[in-house]
C-alpha cells in the first residue's frame, strides 16, 4: 500500500563516465542517477541482486521509494527509466527522479472493503471477489493516500462495485477513463449449480410440452 513507502538503499558513486559505470558492474552493482528537485544530479550504485529482485516483483516504475544514501537526506523518488542489456535483458543503469510535493505521479493504491458484516448479498452466501485489489491512480506526491475504500454494505448478489462509486482523495483520479469494476458479489458455486439445473429442467419441460402439442 502507498502508506508503506519502501526504503531503497544506495551508495554514492564516486567518479562518473563509462569507466566508473563498468567498475560498478564488475563490483556487482548497477549504476544509476538521481535527478530533479533543487539539488544537483547524484550518481549512485545499487546492489544488483536486490535491484533484480525488485524488478521481478513488478511495478517498479510505479512504486514510490524512500531513497537512503549515506551523507544525504532521505528523498522520495520514482523510477523513470531502466536500461537493460540487449542480450541478457539485465539492468545496466537506472534513472530516478526526486519528487516535489506537488509532483503528479501514477501509483497503485490498495483497496479496502467496508460493510462486509452487513452486506445483504454476503449474508445470503454471496462471494466477494476483488477484481482489482489495487487501483492505479494519478496522485500528488505530497498527498498520497494509504488506500481507497469500497462500500459493500448495501450490495446484493450479482452487484458490482465500480470506480465511479468510490470517493477518491482530493487531487486523485484513475488512470483509466472508463467506469471499471473493482469488486463483485457472486452467488456461491452450489447455488449457481442449482440454478443451472433448475433452468435445464424448465427447458426440458418446455420442450416436452411443445413436442406433445405438435402431436
Amino acid at each position: 500500500m502507498a502508506g508503506e513507502i519502501p526504503d531503497l538503499e544506495a551508495l554514492e558513486r564516486t567518479g562518473t563516465g563509462k569507466g566508473a559505470a563498468r567498475q560498478a558492474r564488475r563490483d556487482g552493482m548497477v549504476p544509476g542517477i538521481v535527478f530533479g528537485g533543487d539539488n544537483d544530479p547524484l550518481p549512485i550504485n545499487l546492489p544488483f541482486n536486490k535491484l533484480l529482485k525488485m524488478l521481478k516483483a513488478g511495478r517498479f516504475k510505479s512504486t514510490l521509494f524512500n531513497m537512503k544514501v549515506d551523507g544525504h537526506d532521505d528523498v522520495r523518488v520514482i523510477c523513470r527509466d531502466v536500461q537493460r542489456d540487449v542480450v541478457k535483458d539485465l539492468p545496466t543503469h537506472v534513472d530516478f527522479m526526486r519528487l516535489r510535493r506537488t509532483t503528479k505521479i501514477n501509483l497503485f493504491i490498495g483497496v479496502d472493503v467496508e460493510g462486509e458484516e452487513v452486506s445483504p448479498g454476503l449474508k445470503k452466501g454471496g462471494v466477494l471477489s476483488l477484481v482489482r485489489p489495487e487501483v492505479e491512480l494519478v496522485v500528488t506526491a505530497g498527498d498520497i493516500p494509504e488506500s481507497i475504500s469500497i462500500d459493500v454494505s448495501e450490495a446484493e448478489v450479482g452487484d458490482s462495485i465500480t470506480i465511479s462509486s468510490v470517493t477518491l482523495p482530493a487531487g486523485a483520479k484513475p488512470t483509466i477513463d472508463r467506469d471499471f469494476v473493482i469488486a463483485t458479489i457472486t452467488a456461491p458455486s452450489g447455488l449457481r449449480s442449482s440454478e443451472n439445473e433448475e433452468g435445464a429442467e424448465d427447458e426440458a419441460e418446455e420442450a416436452t410440452t411443445e413436442e406433445g402439442g405438435e402431436e
